[in-house]
């Protein structure tokens, strides 16, 4: 194996390592600068993304039903902290078992097909969700679970308090994405990216696809359920909105605009697409045919998302260190 081949693992988390400090660092004093309540949807929706990237990005599994997991949870986390008086940390807690139970009905149908017909069944199963969700009494039809309360942070911290709200969000934020890093960089996330580059040659090697490919299937349905049920804390209501099929279509747009495969793209993806819709909701043109010419753009001109590019140009070589002999 040529020296470049086995450097280049270093390089690349050197390149993340430095975005991750430069990011971690800006997100601990953005909220004396900007909006608290707009970065928290930006963290929110980029672990959303981060997780949808797990399953695509890392396993080679296009899913077309994500907002069922993060409609989902917002809808049992809303309800058990509004009517059963949950803490905020155990409705959240409540959301993602409901998102894993989710995960592991509709991964297990999903991944008995591939390519095409795989991610029509996760449409197909999103869509009946978001039926459900419409005609059940608990989640109130087209009104949604409005009113959620934050509640007390392990009883004690306010969360009504914005900074204390924001600082709670990004510590779930940095959990999750450790998370997502353990995953992707340990021997299971190695057999999850060898079954994306070569099922077959997987198959050979004795590994039970099937099986990984599930356990990816809820581990991302798993961790899209901590962005919604922390998505329905801080905005404090839960609607049809987070379980339609364009929920789902915005999640593969911010992963592809950032850069699939990579640990931060998602993030910035998620943030680029939040920014535009938070900045350009009062104009006159439509937001969603600016981000669509955005799409094209980076689909035509930047095929491997901002980050992508960032990591193959010659800043992003600049970036990274020169690792040791």
């Amino acid at each position: 194996m040529s020296e470049a081949a086995l450097s280049a693992p270093k390089t690349r988390l050197n390149r993340e390592t430095v975005l991750i400090l430069i990011g971690v660092a800006l997100l601990i004093f953005a909220p004396f600068h900007v909006y608290p309540v707009f970065l928290m949807k930006v963290l929110c929706f980029a672990l959303f993304a981060c997780a949808f990237n797990l399953l695509l990005g890392y396993t080679g599994i296009l899913s077309f039903g994500h907002a069922a997991f993060f409609g989902g949870a917002a809808y049992f986390t809303a309800h058990a902290v509004k009517e059963w008086g949950f803490s905020p940390e155990l409705g959240i807690l409540t959301g993602v078992a409901g998102a894993t139970a989710l995960g592991l009905v509709i991964g297990f149908l999903a991944i008995r097909r591939q390519g095409i017909y795989s991610t029509m069944i996760t449409l197909a199963m999103a869509q009946m969700f978001a039926f459900f969700c419409l005609q059940a009494s608990f989640t109130h039809g087209e009104d949604g679970i409005q009113g959620v309360p934050r509640g007390y942070l392990f009883g004690f911290i306010d969360l009504e308090q914005p900074l204390n709200m924001y600082f709670f969000v990004l510590g779930v934020f940095l959990v999750g994405m450790f998370m997502i890093w353990r995953i992707i960089n340990s021997p299971f996330g190695m057999i999850l990216k060898s079954v994306r580059e070569n099922e077959n040659r997987a198959i050979s090697l004795g590994y039970s696809v099937s099986r990984y490919k599930l356990a990816a299937f809820v581990m991302s349905a798993a961790l899209t359920g901590l962005a919604g049920g922390l998505k329905a804390i801080v905005f404090q209501f839960a609607t049809l909105t987070d379980v339609s099929w364009q929920m789902s279509g915005e999640v593969v747009l911010m992963t592809l605009l950032g850069g699939i495969g990579t640990f931060v793209g998602p993030i910035f993806g998620a943030a680029l697409i939040a920014t535009l819709e938070n900045y350009l909701a009062t104009s006159e043109f439509p937001v969603t045919v600016i981000t669509g010419i955005i799409f094209m753009v980076c689909v035509l001109v930047f095929r491997r998302g901002i980050i992508g590019e960032l990591y193959a140009s010659r800043l992003g070589r600049m970036l990274a260190s020169k690792p040791e002999n």
